[in-house]
């Protein structure tokens, strides 16, 4: 689609997922009386997720009416313009709701279907990532690159888990394969911010099996303009089956070595 302002749509993605951070450390620490689960009793929300989602989704209705929005907690409508914004207003829940310092808000623009635009916001720790396609990666304004790992057994590796007990088993699997042939592992909690530090160096590697599209809208964009290879098990983009990102020489014994562990469960990647 042409005439988009990729910038405009950046500058605004910045401002809205910073105001939304800002929202959440002010609320950090007190009672959520309101927390109900959803996919499963470990799979929580609280109304401060809510309240991030209004907050951004309101001013995006205001701003850029006529544009789509895909919300985590059900602020989605559809639009006319051919942008559509992928909102995952509290990645990392969980660890908000016990102190763990690690969440942040997540906001990508997709053009006609693809992400252009991506903005992870890590609000504990004032850090704001950013990229738009060919544009490459930014924290704080500042270009990030992701590392030059190219061998396994020195890498560190991020990974995260499903809520859904069976495919925890699936994972639980595939981590004991994969953890005696890495340096060692990671697990954060919170998938955008996993991508988010392959992009600047602090992980060497990630992988997940079963994201929602809010987890890595933003963040697979930010890694792969940080020089990071991202996609899936089979060859393809990352997405809601599996998604892993690695610095470029790492990628393949990566893939590979999920591939051999099977860590879909089901046999063949899909």
């Amino acid at each position: 689609m042409s005439g988009v302002d990729v910038g405009e749509l950046l500058s605004l993605g910045v401002r809205l997922a910073e105001a939304a951070g800002s929202l959440l450390v002010d609320a950090l620490g007190r009672v959520h009386a309101d927390v109900t689960t959803k996919t499963s009793a470990t799979d929580m929300v609280s109304e401060v997720d809510r309240a991030s989602e209004r907050l951004i989704v309101d001013a995006l209705r205001s701003a850029r009416p006529s544009d789509g929005v895909l919300a985590e907690e059900g602020g989605s409508h559809d639009g006319s313009s051919g942008v559509r914004w992928v909102i995952d207003p509290l990645d990392g829940t969980t660890n908000y709701l016990y102190g763990f310092p690690a969440f942040t808000v997540s906001i990508a623009a997709e053009i006609d279907g693809r992400s252009q635009v991506g903005v992870v916001v890590d609000p504990l720790r004032g850090e704001t990532f950013a990229a738009v396609e060919g544009g490459g990666a930014t924290c704080n304004g500042s270009p990030i690159h992701c590392g030059g790992k190219d061998e396994l057994a020195t890498a560190l590796v991020g990974t995260g888990f499903s809520y859904d007990a069976a495919r925890r088993r699936i994972q639980a699997r595939a981590l004991a394969a994969v953890l005696p042939v890495v340096r060692d592992i990671r697990r954060a909690g919170a998938a955008s911010l996993d991508l988010c530090w392959v992009a600047c160096g602090r992980l060497d590697g990630y992988y997940e099996h079963g994201l929602q599209p809010w987890d890595f809208a933003a963040g697979a964009l930010i890694a792969a303009e940080a020089g990071a290879t991202v996609g899936d098990l089979a060859g393809g983009p990352p997405s809601t089956s599996f998604a892993i990102a690695a610095a470029p020489g790492l990628f393949d014994p990566l893939r590979q070595l999920l591939v051999g562990v099977d860590a879909l469960g089901g046999g063949e990647p899909r």
